[in-house]
């Protein structure tokens, strides 16, 4: 009688277990990759904004809302709202961004938030100021609607026409 010669099977067991944890891996790089290449057009688009000069000297009085939508994608959403009073922005609030669920504003790079933002373009009275390193799409989609919302506070209100000479 032959007796057959078999690997032991903790042998082969620890082969197979190898796998599991490669097999993770490579499916964790393809859902990266997937997910970088899906947002790219996205990613381009905010990174190609571009902002209108605003005159603060200009600014009504009131409670404003901006908002800024992809295109190509909504991950980098954002509506703040802002009041003016005395022709001066007294507040900026993100509604829509870069907050957290219960409305705080969410730590971007280096310790700062769009709160750093919003504080630089008020000093400078413009929207051409430094993004925060490491959030420049956040902050460009941010800074628009800004913007949008700036641009609502120099329209004529309602009640009043223009006059044509």
């Amino acid at each position: 009688m032959k007796k057959s010669v078999r690997p032991p099977v903790k042998a082969n067991r620890k082969r197979k277990l190898w796998r599991i944890p490669v097999v993770i891996l490579a499916l964790l790089v393809v859902f990266a990759l997937a997910g970088f290449f899906l947002d790219a057009p996205s990613r381009q688009e905010v990174a190609s904004l571009t902002f209108d000069e605003i005159d603060f000297s200009r600014l009504q009085d009131g409670t404003f809302r901006g908002s800024y939508r992809g295109t190509k994608g909504s991950l980098r959403d954002a509506t703040v709202e802002i009041i003016v009073e005395n022709g001066d922005v007294t507040e900026i609030r993100v509604l829509i961004g870069a907050v957290d669920e219960t409305g705080t504003l969410q730590e971007l790079a280096e310790g700062k938030s769009i709160r750093d933002l919003f504080d630089a373009v008020l000093q400078h009275e413009s929207l051409q100021v430094d993004a925060i390193s490491g959030a420049t799409l956040t902050c460009n989609a941010h800074l628009k609607a800004l913007e949008n919302a700036l641009l609502q506070t120099q329209q004529l209100p309602n009640n009043e026409t223009t006059k044509e000479p």
